[in-house]
């Protein structure tokens, strides 16, 4: 095999965040918050390095943190589900490669709906699959099922799913769940969900899981993130959930990819997770508040932007916002003339993408926010003057 075919592309984030790095500017591109932990969760995990095994974790997870996973899932969604269901894993990505590499096989197809986040495509690749995608279109973003139906073929194997939706912002309401789970009943499909956000809504709005639409628990391959719902990305716990059956098939590539997670992180998530939910309220008011900085801001500079329901993460809509540049170019030119990295939106998709976008990460203190803010300010001011 020739190195030019074994090449994998540098994923934007990392391409941003070295730019944001050279040029000194205020890094609103990659997605982690500096702000929004349970500082409880923190010291507990200090204190399992002194008190509890730093020896290989199970290969499948502390049976402590398999079981409050399961526990927090059936409190938040009434699942049936136990630590049979679970297998932890390094970050959600690795539930994601781990799902991948062990369920397709060369020649698989692998619907994926673009904008998605970048793992996804080069995963399936390097599994043997081929990647199918059907493209959502702004502003809307919506998902339809005639769409799916139409990448569908007699060798499509799964569907990647992502809801919330990383870069959009979207949350997925329950028709567009029903045009997912409608297609995969109709074929047969798998589908690998990476339904990390869902405890970042930034809204009065509710979260459903795919698997629990009907005829879809036995389908459905659930990636979870605890970097995600504490906000402490650097971590990289996660975890996968599906059917035993199916945990166990994912579990024994997962054995030669990480084998395991950090156990005292492990055991300071269970304990987080054991002790309730009183953080998610705050954990959410503090991101919409940080959303709703944002975004006044960056109107007042001039800018169009589209809705946020979840994530952490705004678009921002470059043509309505009186800039011809296109999403790289505005990009190239925000982080090193004006101070500022975020993310174009064009590496998202890959056959028809969508070049007049940009994304943000709003998950930063006050402060930070208004550096961000005002570089964008002189950002838009720099592209109207060509």
């Amino acid at each position: 095999m020739s190195s030019q075919s074994r090449q994998v592309p540098v994923s934007v984030f990392e391409r941003m965040s070295l730019a944001a790095a050279r040029h000194g500017a205020v890094n609103l591109g990659q997605g982690f918050p500096d702000f929004g932990w349970p500082e409880p969760v923190v010291e507990a995990a200090a204190r399992f390095v002194r008190e509890e095994s730093n020896q290989y974790a199970p290969s499948r997870g502390l049976m402590a943190l398999r079981e409050a996973v399961a526990t927090h899932y059936r409190r938040h969604h009434r699942t049936e589900i136990g630590p049979d269901h679970v297998v932890v894993t390094s970050g959600a990505t690795e539930a994601l490669a781990a799902c991948i590499l062990a369920l397709v096989e060369p020649g698989d197809e692998v619907i994926v709906m673009t904008p998605a986040y970048d793992a996804y495509m080069p995963l399936i690749r390097r599994a043997g699959g081929v990647v199918r995608e059907v493209a959502l279109r702004p502003p809307a973003w919506r998902i339809e099922a005639d769409d799916l139906r139409r990448a569908v073929s007699e060798r499509t194997r799964a569907i990647v799913f992502n809801n919330p939706h990383n870069p959009t912002g979207r949350l997925f309401g329950r028709e567009e769940l029903e045009a997912v789970a409608v297609v995969a009943r109709e074929h047969d499909l798998l589908v690998i969900s990476d339904e990390v956000w869902e405890h970042v809504l930034l809204d009065a709005t509710e979260f459903i899981p795919l698997a629990t639409l009907p005829d879809m628990s036995g389908r459905v391959l659930k990636c979870g993130s605890a970097g995600k719902i504490f906000s402490l990305t650097g971590w990289k716990v996660g975890w996968l959930i599906a059917e035993p059956e199916l945990a166990s098939t994912v579990a024994r590539t997962h054995q030669y990819l990480t084998f395991a997670t950090p156990p005292n992180l492990q055991a300071a998530v269970a304990m987080g997770l054991d002790q309730g939910d009183e953080w998610l309220p705050a954990m959410r008011q503090r991101f919409a508040r940080a959303r709703d900085r944002t975004v006044t801001g960056l109107e007042q500079a001039g800018y169009r932007l589209l809705p946020s329901a979840a994530t952490y993460f705004q678009c921002v809509d470059l043509p309505a916002s009186g800039i011809t540049l296109d999403d790289e170019r505005f990009a190239a030119l925000a982080v090193e003339q004006a101070g500022v990295a975020v993310i174009p939106l064009s590496p998202f998709f890959e056959d028809a993408p969508v070049r007049g976008m940009v994304r943000l990460c709003f998950a930063k203190r006050d402060e930070t926010l208004d550096r961000g803010v005002a570089a964008l300010a002189r950002a838009h001011a720099l592209a109207l003057a060509g």
